[in-house]
């Protein structure tokens, strides 16, 4: 068995068990910061961790984090980015002022100090910072690649001092990246000749008619 804190409370669970199940298993009611027990979203398990003979604080993901003895964790509550950053549709459009609309929805981003506190801060081991200067430098594409992995944890978001958000800016970055990408030419094609009438489809033809 591993004795272990959360938010305050011993807990002891068998060997291996991960921090959400042992919280349900010492009978602790988590009422959020469980997604995929349907109490949030993926990310939503955020929790600071000590383990024993470590002086430092870490984050991690309490669903996949296995308890060890001695360690304190408390979850976090939700950490929402100081202001909202919105957008619609019609912004992940035009290709050529994707740039332009990365400086008007996240002005911050071209503000980044360097800290590598959302890289220390991120719990899936992403490169939050390079991911960040690369969509303030204009790389959408390259920003959307390292951001592929994120679970908007929201960690980044705490730890950034200049208010960036960025797993938002990568959310972002993610949806200018696959609403510009092109989709299949033959399929694309296709499918204006059937919505245009150019093309008629024989419903009989798609049915097996075996005697």
């Amino acid at each position: 068995m591993v004795n272990l804190t959360i938010d305050g409370r011993p807990a002891s669970v068998p060997e291996g068990t991960t921090i959400v199940l042992a919280a349900a298993t010492a009978g602790i009611a988590l009422t959020t910061n469980v997604g995929c027990m349907g109490q949030g979203v993926c990310g939503a398990c955020r929790a600071l961790v000590r383990r024993t003979g470590e002086p430092e604080v870490r984050t991690a993901l309490a669903c996949e984090t296995p308890v060890e003895d001695g360690m304190q964790v408390s979850f976090l509550d939700r950490v929402a980015p100081r202001r909202p950053h919105a957008y619609s549709e019609t912004d992940l459009v035009d290709g050529w002022t994707a740039y332009e609309r990365v400086l008007a929805v996240f002005p911050e981003a071209v503000r980044c100090r360097h800290c590598s506190g959302c890289d220390r801060a991120c719990p899936k081991g992403l490169e939050v910072q390079k991911g960040v200067n690369l969509a303030a430098s204009g790389d959408i594409a390259g920003a959307a690649a390292v951001f592929d992995l994120c679970v908007m944890c929201n960690l980044c978001v705490a730890a950034c001092p200049e208010h960036i958000a960025p797993n938002h800016l990568g959310l972002f970055a993610r949806r200018l990246a696959a609403a510009g990408t092109q989709r299949p030419a033959d399929l694309i094609r296709r499918l204006h000749e059937i919505t245009s009438g150019a093309m008629t489809i024989d419903a009989d033809a798609c049915t097996d008619k075996q005697p």
